[in-house]
């Protein structure tokens, strides 16, 4: 038993360098746990490798790779490493793909006009990944109340400690993912959040109430509330109440367009119909669109999962309620801009229903609607610090929420 756990071991190390390279399910409930263990590996495949490598040397020290099975586990390692650095490569070279679709929808020169926008950066791009980069922009005041639920209604605020307190600074609100389940504002999209704060940014990112304790559509009047509450008061902290934009990953992504297709509807904003809820752009990542549809992969599931633990009403005797929620039947023509990313291996929500919202959206909406489909990515992919693709999702957000406050007022684009 004691020879065969090295080869079992190189061998789940090859499966799971695989699933990195590419998910090995993307239907049903497997396809979580493809993302579960997949997206550590497509994003942090450096720190994977070197793990791996470090271990390699501890069990061949100990004799691990002796005959004939340990020479076999050792080849099987050693091509597990391969796909590690051609993963790392691949995500390297993905920059392009977020820069293309920005500048074939706002034109050639979108980064200088981006530039002559932005309100100013203190340092060097690229910050360590860990709490210390948060806390770095954050004084101890700026943790807030934006609603009444205490426990849930708490949003931090990114500034830098240079930042005039009357410097009309561009705002951006983020709403985390989670599944409608979880949206637990800390740690996600550190790597966003921090670019922006360079950059002269104020960033909101808050809490909501999720499910299973709480309905729909308890989390988007949540959405609602951080938005009346930054225009109130986010000149407080040297942000621009007029420029308010909106971004959020999955659930997030799901949340943030639909804030940015409703603004004002009094459904969503019970108590406070009359507050101003409008943002100047909107960036969902890989989120969900359709809550109507069973046709696809996952969607049946998907669809099953709201009914039971979200919604908590059946689609066939409430259908209205699943299509108000769904951005993709909200379409309209005085839409905010939008950018809208979305990874093609994505295993939790697949990259069709970026790609058809994004389609349905651009043919609606007057306003520039770019559309980023990134090759080989997974879900959350944003996510990590180190990541390539986390680095260039920053920049790009950051470049297109400039270029739309740069030309604001202006004409579409061609």
């Amino acid at each position: 038993m004691v020879k065969r756990r090295p080869l079992l071991r190189a061998a789940a190390e090859l499966l799971n360098a695989a699933n990195g390279l590419r998910p090995l399910g993307r239907e049903g409930y497997a396809s979580t746990l493809v993302f579960a263990f997949g997206w550590p590996t497509s994003e942090m495949s450096p720190l994977y490798m070197a793990g791996s490598m470090a271990d390699a040397v501890r069990r061949g020290t100990r004799g691990d790779f002796r005959g004939t099975r340990g020479r076999i586990a050792l080849l099987l390692t050693a091509v597990a490493w391969a796909l590690l650095w051609l993963i790392h490569r691949r995500n390297v070279a993905a920059q392009p793909f977020f820069e293309d679709p920005l500048r074939e929808a706002l034109g050639d020169d979108y980064q200088a006009i981006a530039e002559a926008a932005r309100p100013g950066r203190r340092r060097r791009v690229g910050v360590p990944p860990n709490d210390v980069v948060r806390r770095r922009y954050m004084e101890r005041a700026d943790t807030v109340q934006y609603g009444p639920h205490r426990r849930v209604n708490r949003a931090d605020i990114w500034r830098r400690a240079d930042l005039p307190r009357d410097g009309k600074a561009p705002v951006l609100l983020q709403v985390p993912g989670g599944g409608w389940a979880i949206g637990v504002r800390r740690p996600q999209a550190y790597p966003l959040l921090s670019h922006l704060a360079e950059h002269g940014w104020v960033c909101v990112s808050i809490d909501y109430r999720v499910s299973p304790r709480h309905t729909w559509p308890d989390h988007i009047v949540d959405v609602k509330r951080a938005l009346a509450w930054i225009k109130a008061h986010i000149a407080e902290y040297g942000g621009d109440p007029d420029f308010v934009t909106i971004t959020g990953g999955s659930a997030g992504g799901h949340l943030s367009a639909l804030a940015a297709l409703t603004a004002g509807d009094p459904q969503f904003q019970p108590g406070f119909e009359e507050a101003d809820t409008t943002v100047a752009a909107a960036v969902p990542i890989y989120g969900r669109y359709d809550w109507v549809s069973t046709l696809g992969d996952g969607r049946k599931e998907f669809v099953g999962f709201l009914e039971k633990f979200v919604v908590k009403k059946p689609i066939s005797s409430d259908r209205q309620v699943f299509v108000d929620a769904s951005p993709g039947y909200r379409l309209r023509p005085d839409a905010p801009p939008f950018f809208i990313l979305h990874g093609r291996d994505d295993s939790i929500i697949p990259v069709a229903e970026g790609r058809e919202f994004a389609a349905s959206l651009k043919a609606v909406s007057t306003s520039p609607v770019v559309y980023a489909e990134i090759p080989h990515a997974q879900h959350a992919f944003d996510f990590y610090y180190g990541s390539p693709r986390a680095h260039y999702t920053a920049q790009s957000v950051e470049e297109f929420l400039s270029w739309v406050r740069a030309t604001r007022g202006a004409a579409v684009p061609d």
